[in-house]
């Protein structure tokens, strides 16, 4: 059974709308950001600050399988901060942007998730995550997309445009992982969007049932897909993470088109 835990703040952004509500809860030892309304849009265990608590935010970092030297990242919505605050902490050779429009929400990330503060290799940029990918092509080697409202994926991160920017905006090894919610009534047609932008080079990644679907877009298919060479790599990164990226690779290889050697991937 869902508990809602106790609130802790709360503070409505008026630039954008009245509804918007920005309330940070608490349960069990585990602070959750929620946006309008008692879905998790974040959480943090408070004993552990910089660790992944949810399971799909882990499912993000699949992207390490296939980038074995990440430089540099872009993450569109901060929520409470916790992809780019892991990365900030385990991965220091990576440069992070996050695109966040509310600045409520940076705020809160600051004062009650531990989101750091700018630095040299990291920066919180308040705009437009659709403009940003628009004014800034083929500058990133990875690219996340989690930017959830109350009412779900706002209109303009969703669109064909959109995605066409996330693909134009990569470099040529670059690769994308979008959330999506399984459930979601537009779900199939999110899909078919990122499909077409990407030129058919996507994994799809349930992280739930229901639940969260982590959509991997490539600008072009790496080198090596085989299993063998996916599982080494991940078995190598769990003793590096507290993930769990062998059961993710598994599922990879229940949810896409593959052998019983390799994924497979348009060229």
């Amino acid at each position: 059974m869902f508990r809602v835990g106790r609130k802790i703040a709360r503070s409505i952004h008026k630039a954008i709308t009245s509804e918007d509500s920005v309330d940070v809860s608490e349960l069990d030892g585990v602070r959750s950001l929620h946006l309008g309304s008692d879905t998790i849009q974040s959480s943090m265990r408070i004993k552990d600050p910089y660790a992944l608590e949810l399971r799909y935010s882990r499912g993000m970092m699949v992207y390490l399988l296939f980038q074995k030297q990440p430089r540099d990242l872009v993450v569109l919505g901060l929520g409470g901060g916790s992809i780019p605050k892991y990365v900030y902490h385990h991965l220091p050779q990576v440069k992070t942007r996050v695109v966040e429009i509310n600045p409520r929400i940076i705020e809160v990330a600051r004062s009650h998730f531990f989101t750091p503060e700018n630095d040299e290799r990291f920066e919180i940029i308040e705009g437009d995550a659709a403009a940003f990918l628009r004014d800034n092509p083929a500058t990133t080697s990875m690219l996340m997309m989690d930017a959830f409202g109350s009412n779900g994926l706002p209109p303009d991160l969703c669109s064909q445009d959109f995605f066409d920017s996330c693909f134009e905006a990569l470099t040529l090894d670059g690769m994308c992982a979008i959330n999506l919610w399984g459930s979601d009534k537009h779900y199939d047609v999110y899909l078919q969007r990122i499909e077409t932008s990407f030129h058919g080079r996507i994994l799809v990644m349930p992280t739930g049932r229901p639940g969260n679907v982590v959509v991997f877009g490539f600008k072009r298919a790496p080198n090596d897909l085989r299993w063998s060479t996916l599982r080494v790599r991940a078995k190598a990164l769990e003793a590096e993470h507290k993930i769990e990226f062998l059961e993710f690779v598994e599922r990879l290889r229940e949810h896409n088109p593959s052998t019983s050697n390799r994924l497979l991937l348009e060229s």
